[in-house]
């Protein structure tokens, strides 16, 4: 650095030129990672810090990673090595937890991503069972809230009795009778256990890792606890709040009225939480190395939550996946919602267990799918993959005697206690051969027994079957499998929501998304592309493009059909069958020789109909919908004081689903869009329904969406929320635990992206928060958190009510309300547009199943009658309601957008290429759509980028995966099933979301620093030519004086 100081001194002059081409873009380049910038000065104090977990890329002694940073940190001020005074002490790890000051963090983290040996460095993230404390006993505004320290984790398992038990996100009030166990058999012989006990088969040998809240070291219903360890802050190893224990009791307890499947599996007790039920990601890697050091054939994880982007986490798990150990994990508690399954559980190396009644009816509590970690471009994952019994399940207390409990971290240790039985079927000397993941789920998904009534989202494979899955492992070799195996179209409601809406030509690819599982390796690769093979002449009619993982890690990938009608089939009608292969491989054991291999089938029966016309078709814009994670995307309703995060996928196939089984049974065909508006041909839809969406929109998007409307007759129907830049602030805390600010990334919904898009419509949505109850002809809804309009052209139709404005400033709020004032204000819009026709309303709670208080299905299909077939219900179009001039409120009363966030972390559109993803028609793929050829490169308008230091959800998520960490340490040290870094990363790429085809900021800044650097250098060019031609004009003025001189 000094050489290149020296030398950029001794030629200033000459670079000149280019240093004043390079200031204009310098001043507008990005910050790099927003979480990573501090203000301040440094004075030396530890004082505010917070723990970091530092990830290295390679196991070492916990002392030489101390050192390592030591040496090369130097005599930094602002951290300290947190020692971790735990079992796992004694084996290397992989990470390291600091201590960092707040007022040196940027320049810290920055210098230690910087390390040869540094993988990456993350905030040390508090896990809670609990979502949210109780309601605030002050009531007033929906501001007044509080959330539990650290990261959400759902509800554990609960009680059940005559008291009234409250679901903690769906914000109902469940009553149910307790029934005496007495009264129904053990739940271990409604599976059959006894059976195998009469075999000699009880666990014997099997070693059984119950992450929890601990449990007592002479308790009489073990009689195998091998060993107890507590990864807490807390010194104590005894269960305090009896989960753990109860959970130990459902696997292996001996006594009487509750037993358990396996009372010989030998039990190692990992107390990872706090008697407060609170636990830390460092506990919880520090737990599972050790688990893996010590060799646990089994581990059961009865906890969950919604953020499948806390990588430190996610990746151990695969880590501890790849390393044969078999993780069950509960789906959560957060039932009957849909999108709502819980991390790890929703992971495909993972068992994710869902529950049952004893009627075979799916427990009201059960998560339940798709996955969405998939969502906007591709589609989710079938889980959970089984379900067991969830509902007054008997277990062991603390100390002596049974009580029941409900709940999915119930029915995990049903299955755990399961799968322990059966690993105790195979010889221990054969048990690595024949035994992983893999093998273990296909046994217990193969097995299961489907049942009547609920779709494959709900059950997945269906209620486990022990003797079945006993029987396919007596008689099992290792092989490649597909789950679900099958599709079919004529399976409802199994094949839910396939069976509701059949295929035909001219559509949006219908996207199935299946689990390989590859019990032949931990590492398998797809030998040769996916292949269809139709049953006969019109199975030609469909093709299929397939996306799927090349490199199989851990124990499991993806396949993806995406399926389309062609059109010489547009009027076909009738079924489509045949077979998709797959053939799989996997590199050799070490007993044997050459490489294992396997093919892949899954079976397709498709129902397909003529097309539809346009007027029946409905496009749903899910590309421009934003979800937690990984940002603090604020809940549509404020009333709802319990779950302050929009996490359900906001998918017509999970909290969007009753609005699609009313739009089906309406007669519309409803397809999905997850990629930019100019990615589809208008000409084929009625109407683009949008619903609460967040994100921003490409300048190509807003004008090719004014001319769909207005010269091809397309109809919109917008559903707003909404949006208030005050109250976001105001809705902003501190999380204690990772001293780190939450903000809201957005509203409810993004107001000044959809009034941009709006705008050549003359259409415009305000910045008020309107909650009230109204009536339209004998309809009554409620309007829950919504917006009002404040543009609107002459002409159309507007509806106004009274409502309470809770956007107003805290004073004024409490006036109003001591007053009981309401304020009307507009907030249907009707109008025609051109050849189009235009419809919005400012609230979508009420198409939204997850808070939803009453719904406005009978709005929508009116509002569809006009965008799709220019019906016109006499109420909606009354003279009354029709506008005589346009409505146009000043200027302020359009809401801004926020200047403080960093929205290019959260937006598939800012700061992102305009292209469309196999989502959209096969013919637009990689392409920016329709009619649009020219390159206008990324979005980089409206927000500027800001560090936000104190925002944990502004944090730039980067997967980086690297599949080094599928080493299989067990406990020596010696790493094995290394795989190419490069190859491994699609292997856990579900659908492209960790592989991303966008080009980073930094690279697209790099581009841009090119035309001004030639132009410098064109400009030093002229300059160096000018002053030589100078030079030579000196000696040739020099030699004519001379010769003057001479002739004189």
């Amino acid at each position: 650095m000094a050489d290149r100081s020296r030398a950029s001194h001794g030629s200033s002059a000459l670079l000149a030129p280019l240093f004043l081409a390079l200031i204009p873009f310098s001043l507008v380049r990005p910050a790099s990672d927003p979480s990573a910038i501090v203000t301040g000065s440094n004075n030396g104090a530890l004082a505010p810090a917070r723990n970091h977990v530092v990830r290295f890329l390679e196991y070492r002694m916990a002392e030489d990673h101390r050192a390592y940073l030591a040496e090369n940190l130097g005599s930094r001020n602002g951290w300290r090595w947190v020692e971790r005074r735990n079992p796992a002490a004694s084996f290397p790890t992989d990470f390291g937890v600091l201590e960092i000051g707040d007022l040196y963090r940027a320049s810290l983290i920055e210098e230690l991503r910087r390390l040869g040996r540094v993988k990456d460095v993350y905030v040390d993230t508090s896990y809670s069972r609990s979502l949210f404390v109780e309601e605030s006993p002050k009531g007033g505004n929906f501001y007044d809230l509080e959330k539990r320290p650290g990261k959400i984790f759902t509800s554990m398992s609960f009680e059940e009795g005559e008291e009234v038990v409250y679901s903690p996100v769906s914000n109902d009030s469940i009553s149910w009778r307790r029934k005496l166990m007495m009264q129904r058999s053990q739940v271990t012989s409604l599976f059959g256990a006894d059976r195998l006990w009469t075999k000699g088969f009880t666990g014997r040998r099997v070693k059984m890792a119950i992450f929890d809240t601990g449990i007592r070291a002479d308790h009489p219903h073990f009689r195998n606890i091998k060993e107890r360890t507590n990864w807490t802050n807390e010194d104590t190893l005894n269960d305090n709040l009896g989960h753990g224990t109860f959970v130990a009791g459902v696997v292996a307890g001996e006594d009487a009225e509750c037993l358990g499947f396996a009372p010989d599996t030998e039990i190692y007790a990992f107390r990872v939480f706090t008697d407060a039920q609170v636990s830390y990601t460092s506990w919880f890697l520090d737990a599972f190395n050790y688990a893996i050091a010590t060799n646990m054939d089994v581990l059961n994880l009865s906890i969950g939550g919604p953020d499948y982007l806390d990588l430190p986490f996610v990746e151990k798990v695969w880590e501890l996946t790849a390393n044969n150990i078999i993780m069950v994990s509960a789906i959560g508690n957060d039932g009957p919602l849909y999108g709502t399954l819980n991390n790890p559980a929703d992971q495909s190396d993972v068992i994710g267990v869902g529950g049952i009644d004893y009627n075979d009816h799916i427990a009201s509590f059960s998560s339940r799918g798709m996955s969405t970690w998939e969502i906007p471009h591709g589609y989710g994952r079938v889980k959970p993959d089984v379900v067991a019994y969830g509902r007054e399940i008997m277990g062991s207390k603390i100390s002596t005697g049974c009580k029941s409990l409900s709940g999915t971290s119930v029915a995990s240790p049903v299955v755990a206690g399961i799968v322990c039985l059966l690993v105790s079927v195979i010889p221990e000397s054969m048990r690595k051969d024949y035994l992983n993941p893999a093998s273990m789920k296909q046994a217990l998904v193969e097995g299961a027994t489907k049942l009547s009534g609920p779709n494959m989202y709900e059950q997945g494979a269906g209620r486990i079957n022990l003797w079945e899955s006993y029987q396919i492992l007596e008689n099992y070799q290792p092989r490649a499998s597909i789950f679900p195996s099958v599709l079919d179209y004529t399976d409802c409601p199994y094949s839910w929501p396939f069976c509701r809406q059949p295929l035909y030509a001219g559509a949006m690819p219908v996207i199935f998304n299946a689990t390989i599982l590859n019990g032949m390796g931990v590492i398998g690769y797809v030998e040769t592309p996916p292949t269809w093979h139709p049953y006969d002449e019109v199975g030609n009619l469909l093709s299929i493009h397939f996306t799927y993982s090349d490199v199989i890690w851990p124990w499991t990938g993806y396949l993806a059909l995406h399926m389309q009608i062609k059109d010489e089939g547009a009027q076909f009608s009738g079924l489509i069958e045949g077979n998709v292969t797959l053939n799989v491989y996997s590199p050799s054991p070490p007993r044997e020789k050459g490489p294992r291999s396997s093919m892949c089938v899954l079976y397709l029966k498709l129902k397909v109909v003529p097309t539809p016309p346009r007027s029946k078709r409905i496009l749903w814009d899910q590309y421009h919908n934003i979800k937690y994670p990984p940002g603090y995307i604020p809940r549509d309703s404020l009333d709802v004081r319990n779950d302050i995060l929009d996490w359900h996928g906001d998918h017509l196939h999970t909290n969007f689903h009753i609005m699609y089984n009313m739009l089906r049974d309406a007669g519309y065909y409803v397809e999905t869009l997850g990629s930019p508006l100019t990615c589809f041909d208008a000409s084929h839809y009625g109407a683009l329904l949008m619903v609460d969406l967040e994100d921003e929109y490409f300048k190509e998007e807003i004008q090719k969406l004014r001319d769909d409307v207005i010269n091809g007759g397309l109809g919109i129907a917008v559903f707003a929320e909404w949006y208030n830049v005050d109250s976001m602030v105001r809705m902003r805390f501190f999380d204690d635990n990772t001293r780190s600010w939450w903000t809201p990334v957005t509203g409810g919904a993004n107001i000044p992206a959809l009034n941009e898009l709006l705008a050549p419509l003359g259409i415009a949505f305000g910045d008020k928060i309107l909650n009230g109850d109204f009536s339209i002809n004998g309809e009554q809804s409620h309007y829950a958190s919504g917006t009002d309009i404040v543009k609107f052209p002459q002409g159309g139709y507007l509806h106004s009510f009274e409502f309470q404005d809770n956007s107003e400033s805290g004073a004024t709020q409490n006036i109003l309300s001591a007053s009981g004032m309401t304020k009307v204000s507009p907030i249907l819009g009707l109008a025609e547009v051109g050849k189009g026709r235009v419809a919005v309303y400012g609230d979508s709670n009420c198409l939204d199943g997850s808070h939803m208080v009453t719904n406005c299905y009978w709005l929508l299909r009116k509002i569809l009658d006009f965008t799709n077939r220019n019906v016109k219900d006499p109420v909606l179009f009354s003279d009354s309601a029709k506008t005589s001039k346009p409505l146009h409120e000043e200027e302020s009363r359009l809401p801004l957008r926020r200047t403080d966030v960093n929205f290019s972390s959260y937006s598939s559109v800012v700061g992102k290429d305009l292209i469309c993803h196999h989502d959209s028609r096969f013919e637009v793929w990689g392409t920016k759509g329709y009619g649009i050829h020219q390159l206008t490169g990324r979005n980089r308008k409206r927000y500027s980028t800001i560090d936000m230091v104190n925002d944990s959800n502004n944090t730039v998520i980067e997967f980086n995966v690297e599949v080094d960490e599928a080493r299989t340490h067990k406990g020596s040290g010696n790493y094995s099933g290394l795989v190419d870094r490069n190859k491994s990363r699609n292997s856990i790429d579900f659908l492209g979301l960790l592989n991303h085809d966008e080009v980073d900021i930094p690279m697209l800044m790099a581009g841009q620093w090119i035309i001004p650097l030639l132009v410098a250098l064109a400009c030093l060019l002229s300059f160096l030519s000018w002053r030589m031609r100078q030079k030579r004009r000196r000696r040739r003025k020099g030699s004519a004086s001379g010769r003057l001189m001479n002739m004189v």
